[in-house]
């Protein structure tokens, strides 16, 4: 291939061997709803749709919170990120093993103690029901845009590089994803997250097998190529404005990892489907090793596409228009020569968003019960009748589903959304970490420091999000081989600032953002919370040790155990009076 022209395909074909494994999926996916609806206890009960009645194994459970966050974004942006980039990103991993004690003993022990549906109810029990209302709307909202956007991602790659219209795509996905996740409740999500994963895995494997083939020399030529395009280089710089570093990946990815883990609805609901909190923190050190098999294999995807295309880059060439774009192009490209292949590639980038967007909408649900229907029965003076909660643990499933296929469909026309959603979401995680984390680790905050914090960290992150950033150029591309070419090492012309021109913060590398989000939620929620407590005489209320991280609540619990009782316990938002 060295010293040959590359030649790149325009037509696409997606035979019947390729429906059929397409065909398939969906319809094993679809199966496994209808089985969880019809079988056994046929999930009546919220503890059983929500939370699998806490009978999930350490393995399965370990693979479906891998799985969670793997979406068709990472599948096909991970894998461009390390062609265009390098491998440089791969650091980011860092944080998932130093994260992992934190969430093990920090923060896992306060929601599996707790047993909450939700994890915003904590912050009503922590704080009062307004801290409660305003970071669950905000998350909200942001998980039904996500969603959309994750929908929508492999139905503008497929369609631009396969011909699979994107209509049918978003339809697919949209449809099969909101009926086995909402009939067959969380176990139907984790069953068919492990076939979604394997299939992931066989799609990437499938694209690493047909390129290396068609490379002279194999793996070594890929490590070669990739150490002669500088994607093995490390950045060691202290520089916060420099995009990646091995300390903005490695301190970002730790934030990161914790607002995920620590205190994401997605991935703490499944944490809380374990047996015992043992098993829990079992599933959480197995998942290292299992994401970091996916994940490092995804990136290795990236370098294998790079020493292919490595004499004809497609996107300098003008065949596509983005870097996400070059593994379903290389399908196209290579794989329909092989009966079967492409579908296996389709079937594995649809199951990348199915096995987000069925845990997204199962945890939108149980966000919209818990944090709205069952409150609004409470402040009419109504109570909840629990003989209905799978119903209507359903029927928002199916609305969730019409609404996030609804923004798959928007940001078909509005093209930003896709990088405004992404923002948003790097935006709000870091604050809403510093909230549940103020909440844990300290005893003085209170409800006017922690939303005080929560607004002030949210807007200065999203100011920084939007504001306007000097370019990052990629490294170098070569279409010395592409068809018609005389040029021999090329990258892309791009119109680029000064980056001295921009303020400081602005250039600002987008992994501090969700650390600097954390710190500010945290520490101006500390500071206000001190200068209330002191300028109010509002005794500070008596709250349950429970609602703290382990050493602090048993610090608290031996003082309290050593001091007299007192006549009166104010507990948040009630007050009772004990007996004389």
């Amino acid at each position: 291939m060295e010293n040959e022209t590359l030649t790149i395909t325009d037509e696409s074909s997606i035979s019947w061997p390729d429906w059929t494994v397409i065909g398939i999926m969906l319809g094993i996916s679809a199966g496994i709803g209808i089985y969880y609806r019809f079988s056994g206890s046929q999930q009546k009960t919220a503890e059983e749709y929500f939370s699998a009645d806490r009978s999930v194994g350490n393995v399965m459970l370990s693979f479906t919170m891998m799985i969670a966050y793997l979406s068709a974004i990472a599948l096909l942006g991970s894998s461009g990120e390390n062609y265009s980039y390098g491998a440089q990103f791969n650091v980011i991993y860092v944080g998932l093993i130093l994260g992992t004690p934190i969430v093990s003993y920090c923060y896992l022990p306060v929601f599996y103690e707790l047993k909450m549906m939700s994890v915003y109810e904590y912050l009503q029990r922590r704080f009062g029901v307004a801290t409660r209302l305003f970071a669950c709307t905000a998350c909200f909202i942001l998980i039904n845009l996500y969603t959309g956007v994750v929908i929508y991602a492999p139905a503008l790659a497929l369609e631009a590089t396969t011909g699979l219209d994107g209509t049918t795509s978003i339809l697919l996905i949209g449809f099969i994803c909101t009926f086995y996740s909402s009939i067959g409740g969380i176990k139907a999500v984790i069953i068919t997250d492990v076939l979604q994963g394997a299939l992931m895995l066989i799609c990437v494997y499938s694209v690493i097998g047909v390129a290396l083939v068609d490379i002279d020399g194999g793996i070594r030529t890929v490590i070669e190529r990739a150490q002669k395009g500088g994607r093995f280089n490390l950045d060691f710089d202290l520089d916060p404005t420099v995009r990646h570093t091995w300390w903005s990946l490695s301190i970002g990815g730790i934030v990161f990892y914790l607002s995920l883990f620590g205190c994401g609805q997605v991935e703490m609901q499944r944490m809380l489907t374990a047996k015992t909190i043992g098993d829990a923190r079992r599933a959480l050190w197995m998942n290292i090793p299992m994401t970091l098999i996916m994940a490092l294999t995804i990136s290795f995807s990236g370098l294998v596409l790079y020493a292919y295309y490595y004499h004809c880059d497609p996107v300098t060439a003008g065949k596509i228009k983005s870097y996400d774009m070059v593994m379903p192009h290389f399908a196209k490209d290579r794989m329909t020569q092989y009966p079967g292949l492409t579908g296996i590639f389709i079937a594995g980038v649809f199951s990348a968003s199915l096995s987000t967007v069925s845990a997204m909408l199962n945890s939108l649900a149980a966000i919209a019960l818990a944090d709205y229907i069952k409150p609004l029965y409470n402040r009419f003076g109504y109570e909840f009748p629990e003989n209905k909660v799978v119903f209507y643990g359903r029927t928002l499933g199916v609305m969730m589903g019409l609404v996030t296929m609804s923004i798959a469909f928007l940001a078909r026309t509005l093209g930003s959304l896709i990088q405004a959603v992404l923002g948003i979401h790097g935006a709000i995680g870091g604050p809403i970490l510093g909230l549940f984390t103020l909440g844990m680790f300290t005893e003085s905050a209170n409800e006017v420091g922690a939303i005080t914090g929560l607004v002030t960290s949210i807007v200065c992150s999203l100011i920084l999000i939007f504001s306007p950033k000097p370019f990052t150029p990629r490294l170098p591309m070569s279409i010395e081989h592409c068809p018609n070419s005389t040029q021999v090492y090329h990258t892309p012309i791009q119109k680029i600032h000064d980056p001295s021109s921009y303020f400081y913060l602005n250039r600002l590398s987008y992994l501090w953002i969700t650390p600097l989000g954390m710190i500010t939620s945290f520490m101006v929620g500390y500071i206000v919370s001190l200068i209330f407590r002191k300028c109010s005489n509002i005794p500070p209320p008596i709250l349950d040790a429970n609602l703290f991280t382990p050493l602090l609540a048993a610090r608290i619990k031996k003082r309290r155990e050593n001091e007299p009782k007192n006549s009166q316990i104010f507990i948040l938002d009630t007050i009772r009076e004990l007996p004389s």
